[in-house]
């Protein structure tokens, strides 16, 4: 991706999570207004199979309001952050994330609790954010995942098995989902573009061989900032 082409989605991305967001204040809001009805009757209930499909509505439904308060910023900042790359990707991604959270759940969880929160999510998007830098071999992303991870490792100690009063398994689950997610939707095309000497569809000088761009210095396949120097130059920050 070139700066316009990323600047353009993340946009998208930020106009998504407002969208998301606010969706999910709208459910809580009628829920609320209900005596929390929708939590009691689409919440995931281990092992019974006619809640199995509420794995997905449960990822909009909250216990109260200082539930869905914990929840919606870490859920509007990793959601920003794991969809600006592309947002047809994070849609893959969050359910992804939402059937791998719910199924921890229903498969493991006390079959006689039920569970609602959007907090497999938060987890999920956490996880894909923090590892996607390495496996699409973009070193910015691999910088914003190591701020990430340094910054926020405490919620970590919320998806130890055994942690009582929250639903452990649901980030858990959510977890494992995101460090798939980022294998299976890593940028495939954008690490062959780069090649090993990290310029991509740079031009080309008669040999064959990256022609350097007025005002940056030449790179070689064995420069240590090369790939580094590219990502910096697709933002449009040198």
């Amino acid at each position: 991706m070139n700066a316009g082409q990323i600047l353009a989605e993340a946009r998208k991305a930020l106009f998504v999570m407002v969208g998301f967001v606010a969706l999910v204040w709208a459910v809580q809001l009628a829920n609320w207004s209900g005596d929390y009805a929708l939590s009691r009757h689409h919440g995931i209930l281990p092992g019974d199979i006619g809640t199995l499909p509420d794995v997905f509505a449960a990822s909009l439904l909250h216990w109260n309001w200082a539930h869905i308060e914990s929840n919606s910023g870490p859920l509007f900042v990793f959601g920003f952050l794991a969809a600006y790359r592309g947002v047809a990707r994070f849609l893959g991604l969050s359910v992804l994330v939402m059937v791998t959270s719910g199924l921890a759940e229903w498969v493991f969880g006390d079959g006689g609790t039920r569970t609602v929160g959007a907090s497999g999510l938060v987890y999920g998007f956490f996880a894909y954010v923090v590892v996607r830098g390495l496996f699409d071999r973009h070193l910015i992303d691999t910088l914003i995942g190591v701020v990430m991870a340094a910054s926020y490792a405490y919620i970590l100690t919320t998806a130890v098995p055994g942690t009582p009063g929250i639903s452990w398994l649901c980030h858990l689950g959510g977890l494992v989902g995101g460090v798939a997610g980022a294998w299976l939707f890593r940028d495939r095309n954008g690490a062959r573009g780069r090649g090993r000497d990290g310029d991509g569809d740079r031009d080309r000088d008669g040999n064959g061989k990256p022609a350097p761009r007025p005002g940056l210095p030449a790179r070689t396949a064995d420069h240590p900032r090369a790939a580094l120097h590219k990502e910096l130059d697709d933002l449009g920050l040198l």
